[in-house]
């Protein structure tokens, strides 16, 4: 029978775990700031020109519209929504299974596999000459663009830790932004190929912009890293300090206090965050230990993604803010062509309004991260878009009516960041996160069908239902957002006070039973919610 001393010598052996820095050290701060540097430079200019990419090949298909697909294509109706809608059927289905696969197909390849396709198919969009054509290319598109964004946000949350992730999905998002700028200056110098080729204008918008897309996807596979572990930028010193800084970061949110039936995670002798879990009974000394990166596939982890409540709340807000952000960007030429500007000019006026919206995007992003919020960062912006949207409403001229567009921006933009770093912070399991990131977005992009019917052309110029519409929406994201913030401050005060540490008896019986192998993660007491 082991005595109390020789219990703590084992237990101490199996805590042999390396010293933690001083992060308050000048030489931790300096470390962390060159890791972050490296990182930085070699990850994010591939991913915001990835976005860049998947925005313009999503949306060219307006300024097209306005550049002639519609009369070549001899749509009617509302035959061009109908081929924005069929877009998102397929995009929709392929965001979750993406982001399952991601782990086996490595995101440093399967990411840029999918840009490569769909540049593909966008160029094939140039040779569209019916509505049956048109359908057939956007439903195609919408297969390969759909894992682009949930994946780039795993990938980020592997890379960097939970405080440091919304600074670098502002970077790329604000690419979104830029999108709309750029590619309304690309398509107005794209137009005047008009007859190069014996094709019109807008079929080059497509060809050219899915050629481009090709080249980024390829400049992706041959810079992005798998891990932390293989970013050969990383000198071998700065690459075992940041793999040590990561799995630290992890490992702090997740501690268990020791106890009888109780998991721990821990650091090894090589600096491996593990989970070591010790079950005391009767003449056993059993101890368990799971490496968190190395987590199998396990349906009980999709199921507990799929279940978790603020994915159908942050779900929810997002589809309103999608609701916006979509229409926003389909239909600003429209919008800006029906106030009286033509041709050039009207993509020339597409440009102003995502100026100071990038802008914001990654101001917001920086305090986001140094104050450790996000939804309430969301609450405070979006009421710009809503007051937008009602100057929109009761706008009596065009000046009014183009003014209402720059405070629709600054306030749908901004808030983007802050609602994909929240199930990123707020789910730990490598198989939760990626469900829950990946379902969130599955949620919100069913506002890409209302988006695309709100905007009619038998509404110009003024276009009052569609504000209405989306102005609606908008609100409804203000609201769910408000609703994560208070579920948020209200299990963080219950597991301050106790009132979860029952968690732990579950997740052992769990174990014990085989039913799981998987981390504790998010379940565990001492886990914290970012608001």
């Amino acid at each position: 029978m082991s005595t109390g001393h020789e219990k703590e010598d084992e237990i101490s052996a199996v805590e042999n775990v390396r010293p933690v820095d001083d992060e308050n050290s000048l030489e931790y701060k300096e470390m962390t700031k060159r890791v972050l540097w490296k990182f930085d430079i070699h990850i994010l200019p591939p991913l915001a020109l990835l976005w860049l990419a998947n925005f313009i090949d999503r949306t060219n298909v307006g300024n097209a519209r306005i550049a002639g697909l519609q009369t070549d294509t001899h749509l009617t109706g509302n035959q061009f929504n109908t081929a924005l809608a069929v877009f998102y059927v397929s995009y929709i289905a392929s965001e979750l299974p993406s982001n399952w696969i991601l782990k086996r197909m490595k995101p440093n390849r399967w990411i840029p596999i999918i840009v490569g396709a769909w540049g593909i198919v966008t160029t094939l969009s140039g040779l569209v000459q019916s509505f049956g054509g048109l359908v057939a290319i956007r439903l195609m598109l919408g297969l390969c663009e759909g894992g682009l964004l949930p994946g780039i946000i795993l990938y980020l949350s592997t890379i960097y830790t939970r405080h440091e992730l919304q600074l670098r999905v502002g970077v790329f998002y604000a690419s979104a932004s830029l999108s709309g700028a750029f590619g309304g200056l690309l398509a107005t110098a794209i137009i005047k190929m008009d007859g190069v080729g014996g094709l019109a204008g807008w079929r080059w918008i497509f060809i050219l912009e899915g050629m481009a897309t090709i080249l980024i996807g390829t400049v992706a596979w041959l810079s992005m890293p798998t891990d932390i572990n293989s970013a050969k930028f990383l000198t071998p010193e700065e690459r075992e300090f940041a793999l040590h800084r990561f799995r630290s970061s992890n490992a702090a949110v997740s501690r268990v206090a020791a106890s009888e039936a109780s998991q721990r995670i821990r650091t090894d002798e090589k600096g491996d965050s593990q989970q070591v879990e010790r079950t005391e009974s009767p003449g056993s000394n059993d101890v368990r230990v799971v490496n968190q990166e190395d987590e199998q596939f396990e349906w009980r982890e999709i199921k507990r993604g799929l279940l978790d409540v603020q994915c159908w709340l942050t779900g929810i807000a997002y589809l309103g803010l999608i609701v916006s952000l979509y229409s926003y960007s389909l239909f600003l030429p429209t919008i800006v062509a029906g106030l009286g500007f033509s041709g050039g000019a009207a993509q020339l006026h597409t440009v102003p309004p995502y100026v100071p919206a990038v802008v914001l995007t990654v101001i917001v992003s920086i305090a986001a991260d140094r104050l450790k919020w996000r939804g309430p960062f969301i609450l405070m912006f979006m009421p710009l878009a809503i007051a937008g949207y009602i100057l929109a409403i009761k706008a009596t001229n065009d000046t009014q009516r183009y003014a209402a567009v720059f405070l629709m921006a600054a306030g749908v933009y901004p808030s983007g960041p802050c609602i994909l770093s929240i199930l990123p912070n707020n789910s730990s399991g490598h198989y939760k996160k990626a469900t829950t990131t990946a379902f969130q977005l599955m949620i919100a992009n069913t506002g890409g069908f209302i988006a695309t019917f709100a905007y009619t052309s038998d509404q110009a110029p003024k276009y009052i239902r569609g504000h209405t519409i989306v102005l609606a929406f908008v609100c409804l994201s203000w609201v769910f957002t408000a609703f994560n913030v208070a579920y948020c401050i209200y299990e963080n005060k219950a597991r301050a006070e106790g009132r979860r540490q029952g968690n732990i008896e579950k997740y052992q019986e769990l174990w014990d039973s085989g039913k799981t192998r998987a981390p504790i993660g998010d379940r565990s007491p001492d886990f914290r919610f970012t608001l």
